[in-house]
């Protein structure tokens, strides 16, 4: 019974037991989930993954599995509203979508106010109610140049302004180790070594040396490691668009983690604010103020950023601007805070360079950056490195 299951997560490198698999079937025995898809899933990770580390390994394997038993049954009749919404989209022309007008900030959010109070049921299709498909800023599914996406999931246009919705991430992992190499070349240009702590390493010339002098009875000369003394705050964008570039960052992250001793990860999405996180599974509940990070960390400490910088400007100059909650200061704000506390500082971008200029956001924080905005490539982090090392 499942045996099938245990060794597909064998394949995806995670380190499940035998006895784990049994403990697996034990539970399954004693009635202690309901039959439902989600409930195994959680029961099944609880049993089987030890590390929370592997858990987006866990997901992706889980998926992988399910989709392969789901292309096993039969095909069904039923026609997905998803594919009624995307069809709707695709009869919009280029000119009909450069005609829908944008509203701005202060009349996008009245607008959206004044919609919640008088509307009463489900709309479709349509131009100004909170509903799907349709050209309304409100709803999901449907196109708009600068809207309020509620619930659903996006039509790929991101060009949402607020996500009204409960959007889950994941953190990257930082234990992929192929195609890091490059990366961490790269990054050993950042490297300062220094010997410290116990003396735990033999020094063969002093060794030599002291026994020559010692009349040739052997003489033992030992120094401290060297360590790289580099301390490093990363903080990675996660989420949303980032989705498009999980592969790479997570070469780099893994990449960093081998490179640097000292190294601090947190978490943001789109824009650094008033509070960070270093678990997307508890990030509603365990949230770092980006006061005390500040605060805890002195100006010896070098500061990456990594993120597309793909965003709406508004979450960088507006108040209120954050996609997801209504941010009391502009995350230009922040970012500066962030530059004052750590003047060496690099932003690293996975966009391709080319379209950089076509990116309003991009542009504004490359110049809140003053230009130390690099792609994540090897020239790239070389370029970086160099930066962060002066």
């Amino acid at each position: 019974m499942l045996i099938d299951f245990f060794y597909h997560l064998r394949a995806h490198k995670l380190p499940v037991s035998v006895q784990e698999y049994l403990t697996l079937l034990n539970a399954l025995r004693h009635d202690l989930m309901s039959p439902t898809l989600d409930d195994f899933y959680f029961l099944a990770r609880t049993a089987l993954v030890k590390d929370e580390a592997l858990y987006d390994r866990y997901d992706q394997a889980f998926g992988a599995y399910y989709k392969g038993i789901e292309a096993a049954l039969p095909a069904g009749k039923d026609i997905p509203m998803d594919w009624l919404i995307k069809q709707f989209e695709r009869t919009l022309t280029a000119e009909q979508k450069a005609a829908i007008e944008k509203h701005g900030w202060d009349k996008l959010m009245e607008m959206f106010r004044q919609r919640l109070e008088e509307q009463k049921e489900r709309h479709a299709g349509g131009n100004r109610w909170i509903g799907t498909g349709g050209t309304s800023p409100f709803g999901n599914g449907g196109y708009h140049p600068e809207g309020i996406r509620v619930g659903g999931e996006s039509a790929g246009h991101r060009s949402a302004v607020k996500v009204w919705d409960m959007r889950q991430f994941r953190d990257y992992d930082d234990r992929l180790e192929l195609g890091t190499r490059n990366f961490k070349v790269a990054l050993r240009r950042l490297r300062r070594f220094a010997r410290a702590g116990a003396e735990l390493e033999l020094d063969l010339d002093d060794t030599i040396a002291s026994t020559a002098r010692n009349a040739g009875h052997l003489d033992l000369r030992l120094v401290p490691e060297r360590h790289n003394t580099v301390k490093v705050l990363m903080l990675l964008d996660v989420g949303g668009s980032m989705d498009d570039h999980i592969t790479r960052v997570e070469e780099l992250f893994s990449a960093a983690r081998s490179e640097f001793r000292n190294l601090d990860v947190y978490y943001f999405h789109n824009c650094p604010y008033d509070s960070l996180w270093q678990s997307a599974r508890r990030r509603s509940t365990e949230r770092f103020d980006t006061w005390d990070i500040l605060r805890k960390y002195n100006a010896d400490w070098r500061l990456i950023i990594v993120g597309d910088a793909t965003m709406s400007p508004y979450e960088i100059l507006q108040p209120g601007g954050s996609v997801e909650y209504a941010n009391k200061e502009a995350g230009a704000v922040w970012m500066q805070r962030l530059l004052e506390a750590w003047p060496k500082a690099a932003w690293l971008n996975p966009e391709p360079t080319a379209s950089w200029n076509y990116r309003q956001s991009i542009a504004l924080l490359r110049d809140i950056m003053h230009d130390r905005m690099y792609p994540v490539t090897v020239a790239g982090l070389e370029q970086a490195m160099r930066t962060l090392s002066k």
